[in-house]
C-alpha cells in the first residue's frame, strides 16, 4: 500500500470517527425520559435528568403567560400534599383543565420546577345520552326562565371555536338545524376524542350574560 492511499484510508477512518462520535453525542444527549413518581420528582432525586413524570392538574392551579403555561399536578395515588410545579412552552391540547391526567417530559431546575419539553394530556372517553337534553335553540328560547337554573344542552362544537382551559370561552355550541350558537365556559378536562364538529351533551346553567356555564361535558352516545 503505497503513501497516498494510506493517507486516503487514515482521512476516512477519521471521517467516520468524527460521525460516530456526532451520533453518540446527539443519541447519548437526548436519552430516554426516567419514569418517576411526583413525590420523588418534588424530593429532588432526579436533578439535571431527564424525566417523566405523571400526575393530575391541581385545580385552577394553571395560568398562561406570553405563551408560557404553569400548573402544578399531584399523583391521585399517593400524598395529596405533594405536588409538583410544572412550566411548559408550546401549544397546549384542548383537553388540557382541571384533574387531567398530565403527563411532562424534561428536567427539575435549581428552582424545583420541572422544566417540560412535552406534554401530553389524557383524558378517559365519556358519553351521555342526550334523550332528556336541550337543542341550544330551544334553551336560547326560554331565555331568563333557565338562568342560572341547572339543564343539558345538546349541540355540536363549532368549527375553529375549541380551545385549552384558560384562553377564554372553551367552544361554541352550535345547533345544527338552526345554526344558533352559545359559547360555553369549561375549566375540566374535556375527553381526548372531542373536536370540531363532535356532537355534544353539555351539563350546567346558562348565565345572564348568554354564556353557559358548564359543570360536565360529554361525547353524544
Amino acid at each position: 500500500m503505497n503513501t497516498k492511499t494510506k493517507r486516503r484510508m487514515m482521512a476516512v477512518t477519521g471521517i467516520i470517527v468524527i460521525v460516530l462520535v456526532v451520533i453518540l453525542a446527539v443519541v447519548g444527549g437526548s436519552g430516554v425520559a426516567k419514569s418517576a413518581t411526583v413525590a420523588d420528582a418534588v424530593a429532588g432525586k432526579y436533578a439535571d435528568q431527564k424525566i417523566q413524570v405523571t400526575g393530575n392538574v391541581v385545580e385552577n392551579s394553571y395560568a398562561t403567560n406570553d405563551n408560557v403555561l404553569t400548573f402544578a399536578i399531584y399523583d391521585k395515588d399517593g400524598n395529596p400534599g405533594d405536588r409538583l410545579e410544572v412550566r411548559y412552552e408550546g401549544g397546549v391540547s384542548a383537553t388540557f383543565g382541571n384533574d387531567v391526567t398530565a403527563i411532562c417530559t424534561g428536567k427539575i431546575a435549581d428552582d424545583g420546577v420541572l422544566h417540560a419539553t412535552e406534554l401530553v394530556t389524557k383524558c378517559p372517553s365519556k358519553y351521555e345520552n342526550a334523550s332528556s337534553a336541550l337543542s341550544v335553540s330551544r334553551l336560547l328560547e326560554y331565555g331568563d326562565e333557565v338562568v342560572d337554573k341547572p339543564v343539558k344542552v345538546s349541540g355540536t362544537v363549532q368549527t375553529g371555536s375549541l380551545k385549552a382551559a384558560g384562553e377564554g370561552d372553551r367552544f361554541v355550541l352550535a345547533d345544527p338545524d338552526s345554526g344558533k350558537t352559545l359559547p360555553v365556559a369549561f375549566d375540566g378536562a374535556l375527553s381526548d376524542e372531542i373536536a370540531e364538529g363532535s356532537s355534544l351533551v353539555v351539563t350546567g346553567s346558562l348565565s345572564a350574560d348568554g354564556k353557559f356555564a358548564a359543570t360536565d361535558v360529554a361525547l353524544e352516545g
